[in-house]
C-alpha cells in the first residue's frame, strides 16, 4: 500500500534557451520524421504473405495513420479490410478491386504496386521495421501536438491548468498508444459484445464487472463495469466513507485489483485505520471504555495490518484536489500501477479551475462530474465517487422522513445525467426520535439503487455495524429471524 503525497515541479526551463533553440529550428526547413524504406518493406512482405504479415500487423496494433506516405497509408487500409473480410490478398485481384473501388490512383498505380512486391525486404526484420515506422509515427505525434500546444498557449493564456491537463492527456495516449486504438471497427465491437455474452453464458466471474462485495447490489448491478461512474450520495453521518471503503478493501484485498483511493476529507491515517479496524473486527471505541485487547485480537490486528501492507492500494489526500490534478494524477498512476478502480471522497469537496467555473458552483460541479466521467471512460475502469445531498431527506414527513430521492443531490443535476449508477444511502435509525425506536431500528441501512444504465433500479437491504463502520449484506440478524 502507498501513500501519495504531492511533487514538486520541476523547474521551467530559461526563456532565453527556448527562444535560442526555437530560432535554430527556424533557420532549417525539415520535412516531419518519416522512414520510406521500412514502410515499403512492410506493405511488401504483407502482399508476398499477407497470412503471415498482415495478422503480424494486426497483433501489434499497425494502423494506416502508422503510415507518413498517403498512398502507403491507402494501401495498407485496403490489405486490412480484405484480410479481415476473409477475401484472398493476391497481385493481380488485387489491382482490379482497387480499380473496381476507384482507388488505384490513391495507392500510386499498378507500377506502385508492383514496385512494392518486387521490394524483396528480409522476412527477419519485418518486426524491426514495423518498430521504425511506429517510432516515426510517435515522433510526428510529438510534433503535431506540441505545435497545438504552443498555438493554445498563446490563444488562451488563462486558463492554464485546463490547459495543462490537456496537454498532458494527449502526451500520455502518445505513450500508451491510445489514439490509434479508440476507434474499433464495428466487428470488433460486435466480437466484443458476443464474447461477454457467451462468457455471461458461460457463468463466468470475469463477465461480470467489479464486485461491489455486497451480493444485492451486485446482482442488480452485474458489478461495477469498465467506465461507468457509481455514485454514492447520503446526507452527513450516514456512513459513506464507511461504505466506500468496505468497497475498496473488497476490490484491493478480496479480488486483488490495483486501486487508488482520493480522499479529500479524512487523511489516509484516518483511512487506514478504518481498514485495518474493520478487516480485523475490533472495535476501536472499546479501548476509551478500558477494554484491553486479548491475544486473539491483537493476532487478528496485525494479521489484518500486515495483508493491508501487501496490496496495491494508493491514497491520495490533498485537500481540495482540483479536478485537473486528480485526473493527472489518475492517469500516471494507471500507467505506472495499471490501477483497475478509483474511490473519491467525496465530490463537493473537489475544485475547478476554470474560469467559468470561478462564478457558478452549480457549473463548476457540472466540470468536475464531466471531468470523472470522462476520465473513467479514459482509463477504462469504474470510478466509485461520494457525493452530499441537500436537507431533502429531513424535510420530509411520516413514513417519508429521511427517505432520499435523485432530486436530492446538491448543487448541480450533471452528477444524475453524468452518472452511470446512483446509490443514496440512508439509515433509519438517525432520524429515529425515541430510544425505543432507535433500538429497534439500530443497524438497519439501505442504498436505494435510483438509477442503473444498465440494470433494474430497487432497494438493497445492508447491516451497518457502528463500533467497526462496516456495513454488511442483507437486513440485521433480527430482522430476518422475525
Amino acid at each position: 500500500m502507498a501513500i501519495e503525497t504531492p511533487t514538486a515541479a520541476s523547474p521551467p526551463a530559461k526563456p532565453v534557451a527556448l527562444q535560442q533553440r526555437a530560432e535554430k529550428i527556424d533557420d532549417v526547413t525539415r520535412a516531419l520524421p518519416h522512414a520510406l524504406g521500412p514502410e515499403k518493406s512492410l506493405l511488401s512482405s504483407m502482399l508476398q504473405d499477407p497470412q503471415e504479415y498482415i495478422g503480424v500487423a494486426i497483433e501489434e496494433k499497425l494502423t494506416a495513420e502508422h503510415f507518413y506516405v498517403p498512398a502507403h497509408s491507402a494501401l495498407f487500409g485496403f490489405l486490412i479490410e480484405l484480410f479481415e473480410s476473409g477475401q484472398e490478398v493476391e497481385l493481380v485481384s488485387l489491382v482490379q478491386r482497387l480499380l473496381d473501388r476507384g482507388l488505384l490512383d490513391r495507392v500510386g498505380g499498378p507500377a506502385a504496386i508492383t514496385d512494392l512486391y518486387t521490394y524483396a525486404p528480409s522476412p527477419g526484420h519485418f518486426r524491426h521495421h514495423l518498430q521504425l515506422v511506429k517510432d516515426k509515427y510517435v515522433l510526428r505525434s510529438i510534433i503535431q501536438h506540441s505545435n497545438e500546444a504552443i498555438a493554445e498557449a498563446y490563444d488562451a493564456p488563462d486558463e492554464v491548468a485546463s490547459l495543462l491537463d490537456t496537454v498532458e492527456q494527449r502526451i500520455l495516449a502518445i505513450r500508451e498508444g491510445a489514439e490509434t486504438n479508440k476507434a474499433p471497427t464495428l466487428r470488433q465491437t460486435v466480437e466484443e459484445v458476443m464474447d461477454q455474452f457467451q462468457a455471461l453464458l458461460s457463468g463466468e466471474r470475469g463477465a461480470q464487472g467489479l464486485s461491489t462485495g455486497f451480493e444485492e447490489l451486485d446482482r442488480m448491478s452485474n458489478g461495477m463495469k469498465p467506465g461507468d461512474m457509481f455514485v454514492v450520495a447520503a446526507r452527513p453521518s450516514m456512513g459513506k466513507t464507511s461504505l466506500m471503503m468496505n468497497i475498496v478493501e473488497h476490490v484491493c484485498m478480496d479480488l486483488g485489483k490495483p486501486s487508488m483511493v482520493f480522499s479529500c476529507e479524512m487523511s489516509s491515517v484516518q483511512l487506514v485505520q478504518r481498514l485495518v479496524f474493520a478487516r480485523s473486527r475490533f472495535a476501536l471505541s472499546q479501548l476509551s471504555r478500558g477494554y484491553s485487547p486479548g491475544r486473539q485480537d491483537l493476532i487478528r490486528i496485525r494479521r489484518a495490518a500486515s495483508e493491508i501492507m501487501e496490496t496495491r492500494l494508493f491514497i491520495d489526500d490533498t485537500a481540495g484536489i482540483s479536478i485537473n490534478e486528480l485526473r493527472a494524477k489518475a492517469r500516471r498512476k494507471k500507467r505506472d500501477e495499471d490501477i483497475q478502480f478509483i474511490a473519491i471522497d467525496y465530490l463537493q469537496l473537489m475544485k475547478s479551475r476554470t474560469r467559468q467555473a470561478e462564478n457558478s458552483r452549480e457549473r463548476e460541479i457540472a466540470e468536475i462530474s464531466a471531468g470523472i466521467k470522462g476520465l473513467a471512460k479514459e482509463l477504462g475502469i469504474p470510478i466509485l465517487i461520494l457525493a452530499q445531498l441537500n436537507r431533502g431527506p429531513e424535510s420530509r414527513t411520516g413514513k417519508s422522513l429521511g427517505v432520499p430521492r435523485m432530486s436530492d443531490l446538491r448543487e448541480s443535476g450533471a452528477i444524475e445525467q453524468d452518472a452511470d449508477m446512483v446509490g443514496l444511502l440512508y439509515r433509519t435509525a438517525y432520524y429515529a426520535e425515541s430510544e425505543e425506536e432507535k433500538e429497534s431500528e439500530a443497524g438497519k441501512a439501505e442504498l436505494v439503487l435510483a438509477k442503473n444504465r444498465n440494470g433494474e433500479t430497487g432497494h438493497v437491504p445492508l447491516t451497518f455495524i457502528d463500533d467497526l463502520m462496516r456495513f454488511e449484506s442483507g437486513a440485521p440478524a433480527r430482522d430476518l429471524e422475525e
